[in-house]
Formats: C-alpha cells, structure tokens, sequence
C-alpha cells in the first residue's frame, strides 16, 4: 500500500506529465512505490528521470544535470525540462 508521501509525489509527477506534450515532450510513470517520471524528447532522442521530493520551500522537481523546477511552475518546468533535453543551455 502507497504511502500518503508516496500518493502526493505521484500527483506532483502526474500533474507535470499532463504538460510535457504541449513542450513536445513524452514521459511515462516509472515505479509503483517510489513512483519516478521517465521523460524523452522524441527529435533529439535525449532522456531524463525527474524525481518530486519534498524541500524546504514545498515540493520540487530534481532531474539530471543539475535541473529542479518547482511543483508550483509547472509550465516554467516544463520549459526548462525541454531545453534541457534539447541541449540547449537554460
């Protein structure tokens, strides 16, 4: 059984999966318990594994290199997941 912590890192993950389409973004959920989001960009073939934990300032999105974006921006997030992954530089 999911845990309450685990329930809300799926609907942080779930709610950003929604946006990535408009950003030519594909993603699927990875992972039942310790649920991940698995994102591909389909022209460049480029892909990332964002992670939603908790931080001080509320939940955060943290994928690689280096990227985080806040639950609360999800657009802004988006944004900067699809320049990431069209390697371009933030």
């Amino acid at each position: 059984m999911a845990s309450g912590y685990n329930r809300e890192r799926r609907t942080h993950l779930e709610a950003l999966a929604e946006v990535l389409p408009h950003h030519g973004l594909v993603s699927r959920m990875v992972g039942t318990d310790d649920p991940v989001l698995w994102v591909w960009h389909p022209r460049t073939g480029r892909q990332t594994i964002i992670f939603a934990t908790p931080s001080h300032r509320g939940w955060t999105f943290l994928w690689s290199p280096g990227g985080q974006g806040s639950v609360e921006e999800l657009e802004l997030t988006a944004t900067a997941l699809r320049q990431a992954l069209d390697g371009a530089q933030p």
